[in-house]
């Protein structure tokens, strides 16, 4: 009799784990979901200055197609014909995808000759890999093959899209300002990150917890530079502004010299005159 009611209550209390772990990696993913959407929607801010200018100016187009790529992967990971209980890393995922793609557009148009060419290479290079994936895992591969291969593909350029920042954090410590950081984007890279890490550990997926725990420990690094650096946000534009002088000072130095030759050539011919 005693035995009988351990083992009522121990199935009882294995229940209610299974059900906590089903609502937290719930609003783990809810909470996923809604920092990956603000994190697509970050660069909001520079599309509209580029629109406005007609102009891509100094951005670089590198991280659109490659968020883009990123994008697809992890969306077609989460399809349930390929890794099963993943149909929310589908859905923000393809939501991302669209959103990129905006963007990749409008870079297109605005950019300069040499940029746009680059930037439709990207295009090309995302459309051919991603289409590879897709063909090969449908028609060459199946079962948990097929789960191994879509997720490495999708893990690399998860990496690859969390390490675009890096030149940033670069820059940030060089010229001890998050003059370019901004405080929001790093944000959501942490919060994007960890929620999504969490909800890989939770569901024991490798594929979607290594390279989001990549991103969680990088929005970390930036958040602890914005912390640091905060106050110096002028330093960037003020060594941006002596490094200009400096060349302004060469250039006037260069027109000066080429003006003093040109002032004793027209005085030796006018002596030989």
């Amino acid at each position: 009799m005693w035995s009988l009611f351990m083992c009522e209550f121990l199935i009882e209390e294995a229940l209610l784990n299974v059900l906590k772990i089903e609502q937290l990696e719930k609003e783990i993913t809810n909470q996923g979901n809604a920092s990956a959407l603000f994190l697509f929607l970050a660069p909001i801010i520079t599309f509209r200055r580029i629109i406005k200018n007609r102009s891509t100016e100094d951005f670089s187009g590198v991280p659109y197609p490659m968020t883009m790529l990123n994008c697809l992967l992890s969306a077609w990971y989460g399809l349930p014909f390929v890794s099963p209980n993943n149909i929310l890393v589908s859905t923000i995922n393809f939501t991302g995808a669209a959103i990129e793609t905006v963007y990749v557009l409008i870079f297109i148009v605005f950019a300069h000759k040499k940029e746009r060419l680059k930037t439709l290479g990207l295009l090309g290079f995302v459309l051919v890999v991603f289409s590879a994936v897709a063909l090969v895992s449908i028609f060459a591969l199946h079962g948990h093959t097929r789960k191994i291969f879509c997720g490495f593909a999708a893990t690399i350029f998860s990496i690859c899209m969390y390490a675009s920042p890096l030149t940033i954090i670069r820059l940030v410590i060089k010229t001890k300002s998050v003059e370019f950081m901004p405080f929001f984007l790093s944000l959501f890279v942490f919060l994007c990150g960890t929620s999504w890490f969490i909800f890989g550990l939770l569901g024991k997926d490798p594929f979607v917890a290594v390279p989001n725990g990549f991103g969680s420990g990088l929005g970390t690094l930036q958040l602890i530079l914005y912390a640091i650096y905060r106050k110096n946000k002028s330093n960037a534009a003020a060594a941006s502004d002596h490094e200009q002088k400096h060349y302004d000072d060469k250039d006037n130095n260069k027109a000066s010299f080429v003006e003093m030759n040109l002032g004793k050539t027209a005085m030796n011919n006018n002596n030989h005159v």
